[in-house]
């Protein structure tokens, strides 16, 4: 049924269901707080908030249904976990600040006024809780004359640093850092400082940053033709290089850091439905939501596993129904949002771009028994995105006839088309981090990351095991279920090794069991009806070389993609030093040192540290102030695991009598994961050797801060994912870039 239509009534009214995890989430992000920070509302309350404050949209249209029906059907949708909004409308809508977009591009020009102009609102758009996007090619390259000081230029990269130090200082909204996508195009002349820039430990962590490739480079590319470097103040060529020496450069770099991914550009402009505007040039920070300068948009995502029927099928018609009040939503949204400044909300309100996604698809695939690396799963991607994107046009048409199309509509390609719409586009497949752990739902369109793990529980020393709804029912309809089965996946955290079915296993895969060109399909799938981008990280196992890396860029080219991010497993671990032009590894001395022998009587100091295997006690021992030996042994465990750790203490003994210094040891061990982390208190123990790092920081009653590189979640020190362009916690509510 169409919403809207009807007699109006309204169904009993939901109560929200959340779980403890996306309870926690909720009160740390969103939901309203006191001076003390001390929630103010219910989660129950925060969504009458978001929903009352958006349905005001209505008292401006004239329609049938009152703003009170319409704010009664956004909650509905809320509360059933249907669809939820980007973070920034679950945390403003209704309040003063009123800023409810999440993703912003900003133009930057090439004189200092235009630079800090462009600071200055990227300052204000983080301030409110958006994240930004620029294309720095508009700078003139390091040493490029700058005829008003007589002075040298010091190109794109350097005011890159600018900004990346500014969104450090300006906390988003008071509850998150901001995030930048930074992008310059293949044929500026810095380009192969840019590739290089985060290479350096630490260097623009606040931003991801992109390549913008054009067809012109990627088939020189193919063609192993020579490239040329244009300054974008004069015209001129710099340089001529080969394309495939910058290609390869860029997927060396990529597979050593991550960083850069690839936008391909002219993909991007040919489907841009207001070309009449200008050329679109650059994205938000993950990449999905290619925007003109200061445009804005606002996402929302509709949870799938929520679409599937009991028969284990699509409710086609449950997600038509969904479908058609989030694109309401979002058109609403435009209305009642505050704008951070004038420029954004007159470019937002020409277009009214929206971007309706998805989230929940890995359980999808779990409940319907597809594999995700199958040809069955990238069909019913194409059919579930077709049909969404489909509905999508026809509420957005729909609301067009009563509304009117969006301002720039005359001269745009859905003119031209004949077709009236509200909004230039409907559909993006965003980032779903935070809101995808409210809705208990599978992120975006990526794959799991683990079926099990454990935890202890917040009250008292109980563990808590966590093993995934989906394979736990799909075990005891086949019979499988026991608890010594549940245990072995708890220990390992996947099915790969496990003596179970081949059908099973195949469907319950986790990320790093599928091939990278599973990945990129996948992508390409859901690309293939998406207005805007897709958020989606191509993930590669340690072990993967920067072939592999070559092959996932030039497939999403060829797949039709309008953009790539890669992320090797562990790479940072890899990190190399550069001395001049060549990269090289540190170089460890040949000498010999002989540890310092040990004292018939030392003092020192025990600490107790709970871990997923037992109790672990740690006594660290000084000599003249200084650690000098270790001792560790678990309470209760098995002699293989008492072995390992008794073998680490013996080890770490051996460093600090050779003169090795304790901070770097933890440095070392802090962080490390495995197959079951453990809530301790507030802190969060990986595994055993990161129960030792946390033990020797106790013991020394500090804490050893490890720099980016760490792949280690500031707030709660488990490891970040990198999904769907952005860094993601794997079990608290920190994300990078939503």
């Amino acid at each position: 049924m169409h919403p809207g239509k009807g007699d109006g009534e309204m169904p009993e009214k939901v109560k929200p269901s959340f779980s403890e995890n996306a309870t926690r989430v909720l009160e740390r992000r969103y939901l309203l707080k006191d001076e003390k920070g001390s929630p103010t509302e219910t989660p129950e309350e925060m969504l009458w908030r978001v929903a009352r404050a958006v349905a005001k949209a209505e008292e401006r249209f004239d329609d049938e249904q009152s703003p009170e029906y319409w704010a009664e059907r956004f909650y509905e949708v809320m509360a059933q976990l249907d669809f939820l909004p980007n973070s920034p409308t679950l945390m403003n809508a209704g309040t003063p600040a009123g800023q409810l977009s999440a993703c912003f591009v900003l133009p930057i020009g090439d004189s200092m006024e235009e630079i800090f102009d462009a600071l200055k609102y990227t300052a204000l758009v983080h301030k409110s809780g958006g994240g930004t996007g620029f294309n720095f090619s508009t700078l003139r390259p390091y040493g490029d004359i700058v005829r008003s000081t007589k002075g040298v230029a010091s190109g794109p990269v350097s005011f890159m640093e600018l900004f990346d130090h500014t969104t450090d200082v300006v906390k988003q909204g008071g509850m998150r850092r901001g995030a930048n996508m930074g992008i310059l195009n293949a044929d500026h002349p810095d380009v192969i400082r840019f590739i290089k820039a985060k290479i350096e430990e630490g260097k623009l962590k606040n931003f991801n940053i992109s390549i913008g490739a054009t067809h012109k480079f990627m088939h020189a590319v193919l063609n192993d033709e020579d490239w040329q470097l244009l300054n974008p103040r004069t015209g001129e060529v710099v340089e001529s290089i080969k394309a495939r020496y910058l290609f390869d450069l860029i997927c060396e770099m990529a597979w050593r850091t991550g960083d850069p991914g690839m936008v391909f550009l002219d993909r991007i402009d040919e489907l841009n439905p207001t070309p009449n505007l200008g050329h679109i040039t650059a994205t938000n920070p993950c990449g999905e939501q290619p925007l003109l300068p200061f445009e804005s948009c606002n996402l929302g995502s509709i949870n799938l596993s929520n679409m599937v029927s009991p028969k284990r099928e699509i409710d086609w018609d449950k997600l038509e129904e969904t479908v058609r009040v989030a694109v309401r939503f979002l058109d609403d949204v435009i209305e009642v949002n505050h704008f951070p400044i004038k420029e954004i909300a007159e470019m937002t309100k020409a277009t009214r771009k929206i971007g309706l996604g998805v989230m929940g698809w890995a359980d999808v695939l779990f409940k319907v028994r597809i594999p995700y690396d199958s040809e069955e799963a990238l069909q019913l991607a194409r059919k579930v995105m077709s049909f969404i994107n489909k509905i999508g046009y026809e509420e957005s048409s729909n609301l067009a006839r009563i509304r009117g199309p969006f301002p720039a509509w005359k001269g745009s390609k859905w003119e031209e088309s004949g077709v009236l719409m509200r909004n230039a586009t409907v559909t993006t497949i965003a980032p779903t981090g935070t809101i995808s752990l409210v809705a208990d739902a599978s992120s975006g369109i990526e794959p799991a990351f683990a079926l099990a793990y454990r935890r202890k529980a917040f009250e008292g020393t109980a563990n808590l095991d966590y093993v995934n709804e989906i394979l736990l029912d799909a075990l005891k309809e086949e019979g499988l279920y026991t608890e010594a089965l549940i245990e072995e996946i708890l220990g390992k955290g996947s099915l790969k090794d496990i003596n179970l079915p081949e059908g099973l296993k195949k469907v319950f895969v986790t990320a790093h069991e599928i091939a990278p060109e599973w990945h990129v399909k996948m992508q390409a799938a859901f690309q293939e009806f998406t207005d805007n981008a897709v958020s989606k990280t191509i993930n590669l196992p340690h072990e993967a070389s920067v072939e592999d890396v070559k092959k996932a860029f030039l497939s999403a080219y060829e797949l039709g993609c309008k953009g790539i991010t890669v992320f090797r497993d562990r790479c940072k671990e890899d990190q190399v030093l550069y001395v001049g032009t060549k990269p090289q590894r540190d170089v460890i001395g040949q000498g010999y040192v002989k540890p310092k022998k040990r004292p018939p009587l030392l003092s020192g100091r025990t600490v107790k540290i709970g871990t997923s295997y037992g109790n672990l006690y740690l006594t660290l021992n000084f000599i003249d102030g200084q650690p000098f030996e270790v001792f560790a042994t678990l309470g209760k465990s098995g002699k293989d695991t008492q072995a390992h750790t008794e073998a680490l203490g013996r080890l770490i003994s051996l460093a600090l009598r050779s003169g090795i210094p304790v901070d770097e040891i933890i440095k070392q061990l802090k962080g490390i994961g495995g197959s079951t982390p453990f809530l301790e208190g507030n802190a969060l123990i990986l595994s055993l050797p990161d129960a030792i790092a946390k033990g020797l920081e106790m013991a020394l009653g500090k804490a050893i801060e490890i720099k980016d590189g760490g792949d280690m979640c500031p707030v709660c020190g488990a490891p970040l994912v990198h999904v769907e362009g952005c860094e993601r916690c794997t079990s608290c509510d920190y994300s990078k870039c939503d």
